[in-house]
């Protein structure tokens, strides 16, 4: 559908700039891309009668998800399995280090009781079926499937869980300006929605094919493994949404937004960009990325715990974390000088 040969040179002939650039733009496009998608795909659902609860636990979810999502499912079309894989798991690892980390130092995060006694569970769940799964290095089409039906089912209880709660007409993941003008507004704007919906899903799909051209280019001519571009490059950028809307929360002091868009991105990455990606073709990793699971799975061990204690998430917590993920960064680039 979309063609970057016409740009392609410019690669071709200043071979860091021009592939580095083209990360960049690939950037730019995903998050205005997820930005236009999230803000029409919410209004129209509000418009057309859906509650905003849902809408928070649905199409917001899934929006602050599609950057993975879209780069993911590119490169395993391009046979680059690694790196989407290493795309999902440096991205939950971002998630819960530096956007929960930074967010928690800049303003302290009140936690649900919801949170710990579902939420988490349910992540740290999912990540360790992750793991099991990826055990021989392959996430094939049953396995795909397996994490496709567990994202369908939080969803689906996610929903009847908000049918009992008393506050289901409200949600803090929607903003009220954005339920007032979907009802007030007339057939024009419900138009105007679907068809920003439609150019948000095409710039997403043009940013991922633009960063993931990019990105394979600038690690042969470095001679990094994919695996390390989609951990570090792709994990970073394909979460800049959730750390501006995070930090810009944790400024407002909406904790609620921040948690929950934290803990939910990291669990749709998991059951939704993996699944979905791997149903279209089996995800094979070529690198050892044994370490990078490890510690996946240790922070959100680690984050379990400090939630509980107090249902507070102090600036403590938060240096913690984000110490967590520079070393973690700082051990991934001592790897790759030292390989």
């Amino acid at each position: 559908m979309f063609d970057l040969g016409f740009i392609s040179k410019i690669a071709e002939q200043y071979p860091f700039v021009g592939n580095l650039g083209f990360v960049v733009l690939g950037l730019v496009l995903l998050y205005y891309g997820a930005e236009w998608f999230v803000a029409a795909a919410a209004e129209f659902a509000v418009r057309i009668g859906i509650t905003p609860l849902v809408v928070g636990l649905t199409v917001v979810a899934f929006g602050t998800s599609a950057p993975e999502l879209a780069v993911s499912i590119d490169s395993n079309l391009k046979g680059s399995g690694g790196m989407a894989i290493g795309n999902v798991v440096g991205s939950n690892i971002c998630n819960i280090c530096l956007v929960l980390g930074l967010s928690a130092f800049v303003f302290p995060l009140f936690i649900q009781d919801q949170v710990v006694r579902r939420e988490m569970p349910i992540l740290l769940g999912a990540t360790c079926l992750f793991v099991f799964l990826l055990k021989d290095g392959v996430i094939n089409l049953s396995e795909a499937a397996i994490l496709a039906t567990g994202i369908i089912l939080y969803v689906v209880i996610s929903l009847l869980a908000a049918r009992k709660t008393k506050n289901a007409e409200s949600s803090d993941e929607v903003p009220n300006e954005l339920i007032e003008a979907a009802r007030s507004s007339g057939p024009g704007r419900a138009l105007w929605n679907v068809l920003l919906i439609i150019i948000g899903m095409a710039v997403l799909v043009l940013g991922a094919k633009s960063m993931v051209f990019g990105g394979e280019n600038l690690a042969k001519g470095l001679g990094v493994s994919e695996a390390v571009i989609g951990l570090t490059l792709f994990a970073f950028g394909t979460s800049l949404p959730e750390l501006a809307t995070s930090l810009v929360a944790a400024m407002k002091k909406q904790g609620d937004i921040i948690v929950g868009n934290v803990v939910g991105s990291c669990v749709f990455n998991i059951l939704a960009v993996v699944g979905f990606t791997g149903c279209i073709a089996p995800l094979t990793v070529q690198e050892n990325i044994n370490v990078d699971l490890a510690v996946m799975v240790a922070i959100t061990v680690i984050v379990l715990p400090m939630m509980w204690y107090r249902l507070k998430l102090n600036r403590g917590d938060g240096l913690v974390l984000f110490l967590i993920y520079v070393g973690y960064i700082g051990w991934i680039g001592a790897g790759q000088s030292g390989g």
